[in-house]
């Protein structure tokens, strides 16, 4: 298994929406929106709590975008 490459502007991007506690919309390959806080990152997926704190588990080759919510 590949190292967690920290040092990738993708990661630190969304290490920076985590640890601001940004809410975010995230756009599926299924053309679903979904929108929440990223709760954490790894290799694979994201978690994303929603407003009712409802975790989804989202793996990283499902996204088209990810982007701060206006």
């Amino acid at each position: 298994m590949a190292e967690f490459n920290t040092d990738l502007p993708s990661v630190r991007a969304i290490q920076q929406f985590l640890k601001d506690k940004q809410e975010v919309e995230l756009k599926l390959v299924t053309d679903d929106l979904l929108v929440g806080r990223i709760f954490w990152q790894d290799n694979d997926c994201l978690c994303l709590v929603d407003q009712y704190d409802q975790k989804t588990l989202v793996w990283r080759q499902a996204l088209v975008y990810l982007k701060p919510k206006a």
